[in-house]
């Protein structure tokens, strides 16, 4: 019979009504602006007396709370406003002191019955006020100051390894290395060395200490390329942390000449994420100094201090992968494995050491806030940056290793999961702090974004109109499969885990446009075929068959922009090409599939005089 569905397409097509629905529900429920609390130091629990001393703080600054819960690894503490919110994370910063990190927090809503099946609300991007704004400041000094004491020690080794005989070398400004030469014969090779292995400096000759001497002086080319190169693998860094996290559709873009901006859309663990971007972490390995002359430094678990070498083997920045495991005492340990070049050193060094101790350097970038400045009117936290290098482990080389090799002496599992993904990651070429975390609201105001969301709605009612008028019954048809295909979008947007951005609303606005463009394909259709003649339940069945394939061919096209839209676009590009992508499909579901099942179940198998189109 004509028009006619069998009972299992009419029961397939309200589960995925009901699944839409389901799932598309969480969006009602808003985030709740927070606060969370984490310690800065992976293993170390925070607990009811950590809420008690926060809440304190909260009432006597009278700030209202609710929510407040003990999280595995943090707290949460719900506020009622943004500007609460603010002003509270101010208030147990300076409170609670560097111990631990606050972060700035949107804590979900969404009830039981909803999340017991997979329901949560689809992320926002930030220019729809969702998610937290990180402004990142390299420290270039730093950085060019390291990089000259690496330069110092492979000059020193290379010269002893070319017989060139020298008195002294030694970094004496910020841009400057000193090398001081037991006579003129040794300059000369000196120098001959320098121009043919030291690109970055120009060479001076002077007298210093009654010596012969060379000032290298790094030229103006290789500091910019080195700030070049260390803003790029910090970015690099960044953005393999924030992966590591799992946030979606992050920005990390460089401003200026030494910031970075970072964005994390829809981050529900804040506090971790700051403490993972923040956390300036690496390994250094050394020898156990031989002669006195390395450096003291203490460790981390006991009053004690040992002497390294100042020479140092390999960093983290040749580890090319971490793991969690343990070691044969069933402590947590990470296991390392290193590039060809770190492998090959690291068998030099066990190879001639055998049974002399090897330290494990660990060296971490701190910050703890000082107080509030005035700064361009607004107060604002001002932090004191410094640097802790302890020794986690020193143990006698055994045998010989080179490429992989395990690091011990970590305190706990977590801290060791922390050191593998840091490592993983990729280590900071230079140290960062934090200059600025906010709260994003919408990037184009929020009375642009009200704006956009009542031209959605008037639109979409504007289009009801038009098809009820023009169509009658089957624009009601239309209608109901126009705000199905809304709930669809959603759904299946919130079961990916997308996030929407306002470029992502002018998707599912064209989605709109093109469901009702299919709709008035068949319905035409379905004119023409009664305006030839033919008999009305003829007509519809041919409406439907023949204009599937006009629909069909301009979805597939579209969708095909959509995909090379996705491949090469970045940020709200591929925000826009999700959503558009979700919406091609579902409005041809609805389009298709829903109006031909509510046409059917009105008007199928009924002997009809006059079809109300």
């Amino acid at each position: 019979m004509l028009n006619k569905y069998p009972l299992w397409k009419y029961l397939l097509i309200a589960a995925v009504l009901l699944f839409g629905i389901y799932y598309s529900l969480p969006n009602l429920y808003p985030n709740d602006p927070a606060i969370q609390i984490r310690a800065t130091q992976a293993g170390v629990i925070v607990n009811n007396a950590t809420l008690n001393q926060a809440t304190d703080l909260l009432e006597e600054n009278d700030i209202a709370y609710f929510g407040e819960e003990v999280q595995e690894q943090s707290l949460l503490i719900r506020l009622y406003s943004n500007e609460d919110q603010l002003l509270a994370k101010s208030i147990l910063t300076t409170g609670l002191g560097g111990e631990f990190v606050i972060a700035l927090n949107l804590a979900p809503t969404t009830p039981s019955w909803l999340t017991a099946l997979g329901g949560k609300p689809m992320a926002l991007g930030l220019d729809l006020s969702g998610g937290v704004h990180f402004l990142m400041e390299v420290d270039m000094d730093k950085y060019i100051a390291t990089r000259l004491t690496n330069w110092e020690a492979d000059i020193k080794r290379s010269l002893r390894e070319e017989g060139i005989r020298y008195r002294g070398v030694s970094v004496i400004n910020d841009d400057t290395i000193q090398v001081n030469l037991v006579n003129d014969e040794f300059r000369d090779q000196a120098n001959r060395w320098f121009s043919r292995n030291l690109n970055d400096f120009v060479t001076d000759d002077l007298t210093a200490r009654g010596l012969p001497s060379v000032n290298l002086t790094l030229t103006e080319e290789a500091i910019i390329a080195m700030e070049d190169y260390a803003i790029q693998q910090n970015q690099t860094t960044l953005n393999n942390r924030v992966n590591e996290i799992g946030v979606a559709e992050p920005l990390v873009q460089r401003q200026g000449r030494n910031r970075i901006v970072v964005q994390l859309p829809g981050e529900q663990d804040t506090a971790r994420a700051k403490n993972i971007l923040g956390k300036s972490a690496n390994l250094e390995y050394r020898l156990q100094s031989r002669d006195g002359n390395g450096e003291v430094f203490p460790f981390r678990d006991s009053n004690r201090t040992v002497m390294l070498e100042r020479d140092v083997i390999v960093t983290g920045d040749n580890v090319t992968n971490a793991t969690v495991t343990y070691d044969q005492n069933g402590r947590p340990a990470v296991s390392v494995t290193l590039d060809s070049a770190g492998g090959a050193r690291m068998g030099d060094i066990t190879k001639n050491n055998l049974n002399h101790p090897m330290g494990v350097l660990f060296i971490e970038q701190k910050s703890e806030p000082i107080g509030y400045e005035m700064v361009d009117g607004e107060q604002v936290m001002q932090y004191r940056n410094y640097e802790v290098k302890e020794v986690i482990s020193l143990a006698n080389i055994a045998g010989v290793f080179s490429s992989q090799f395990q690091t011990t002496g970590l305190d706990s599992s977590a801290e060791a999961s922390e050191l593998a993904l840091l490592l993983r990651a990729g280590a900071l070429a230079a140290p960062m702090t934090f200059v600025e975390e906010r709260t994003v609201g919408p990037s184009l105001g929020a009375e642009n974004i009200a704006k956009g969301f009542t031209s959605v709605v008037i639109g979409f009612a504007l289009v009801i109109v038009f098809m009820v008028v023009f169509y009658k019954v089957f624009g009601i048809f239309a209608s109901v499969a126009l705000s199905m295909n809304l709930v669809l979008v959603i759904a299946i947007m919130s079961l990916l885990g997308a996030t929407l951005t306002l470029p992502g609303i002018a998707g599912i606005v064209l989605t709109v446009g093109m469901a009702v463009d299919a709709n008035v394909l068949i319905f035409s259709r379905i004119k023409e075929e009664l305006n030839a003649g033919k008999p009305i339940q003829t007509a519809i069945d041919a409406g439907y068959g023949r204009a599937f394939l006009t629909i069909l061919d301009a979805n597939v096209t579209t969708f095909i922009v959509a995909i090379i839209l996705y491949a090469i676009g970045t940020g709200s590009v591929k925000g826009f090409a999700v959503t558009l992508s979700v919406g091609i499909l579902t409005s041809m579901f609805t389009a298709v599939l829903l109006t031909r099942a509510l046409t059917n179940l009105v008007y199928g198998g009924r002997n009809l005089k006059k079809l109300p189109i």
